[in-house]
């Protein structure tokens, strides 16, 4: 039985509105027609777990994300034209390009004959350990584990709540060593058996937050919303 649910996605960045602009088209969101350019914008679908907060943060990206976004799109250009630029394109081993966002945040797109309206198709998170940290979550938010004999990642799918269909861990060398740009937020009837299965405190609900900010087992960040908790 999971201890939590998957509730949405926050996307850290330097200029809200540009960024939720970007984020919006490519995501197929819609975000609000006017918002203040130094708080929190939320992109929105057709469900709550659909949202996408872009949040404002002084710091700029210095290195590769260790969680980035896969997204169906009709074209690479389509993506470029909306302000994304190629890193590595599709190839005949690689059936996907990835991309820089007009930050530096790397994401990959997927080029579909037919594109569903929400479009994010996975959410990928670099691991020193793919199955531990595949596992680790399907405790806390249930659903069925994927691998492949051989293949340097693990998935979890059909976990109950979650908007896209793939929540992949992919094996990397270099370990994390600042704040993720993109995190998750879940929702938990108490916070002690997310601790209890395994995750770092690292900042308490206060008089400047209505959530818990907590950590994984290597070390990245996802919030925990009570049943009393406010949203972002």
């Amino acid at each position: 039985m999971s201890i939590a649910r998957f509730k949405d996605l926050c996307v850290d960045v330097n200029s809200v509105g540009p960024m939720a602009e970007f984020w919006g088209k490519v995501l197929g969101l819609a975000a609000p027609a006017d918002h203040p350019a130094d708080e929190p914008v939320p992109l929105r679908g057709d469900s709550p777990a659909k949202t996408v907060w872009i949040n404002p943060v002084p710091e700029p990206r210095t290195v590769k994300q260790r969680v980035h976004l896969d997204v169906h799109t009709e074209s690479i250009a389509a993506l470029e034209k909306l302000g994304a630029t190629m890193q590595s394109p599709i190839t005949d081993e690689q059936s996907w390009a990835v991309m820089e966002d007009p930050e530096g945040g790397e994401l990959c797109g997927f080029p579909r004959d037919s594109v569903p309206a929400y479009r994010l198709m996975e959410v990928v998170v670099d691991s020193a350990d793919p199955e531990g940290q595949a596992r680790w979550w399907q405790r806390v938010v249930g659903g069925d584990l994927g691998q492949e004999d051989g293949k340097p990642y693990c998935w979890l799918e059909n976990v109950p709540g979650l908007p896209f269909k793939y929540w992949v861990f992919i094996s990397v060398p270099e370990p994390k060593t600042v704040k993720n740009r993109i995190h998750w937020d879940v929702t938990a009837d108490a916070l002690q058996p997310v601790l209890d299965a395994g995750a770092t405190l690292l900042r308490a609900q206060d008089d400047e937050i209505g959530w818990h900010v907590c950590a994984d087992p290597e070390g990245n960040e996802f919030c925990v919303f009570l049943p009393t908790t406010k949203d972002n």
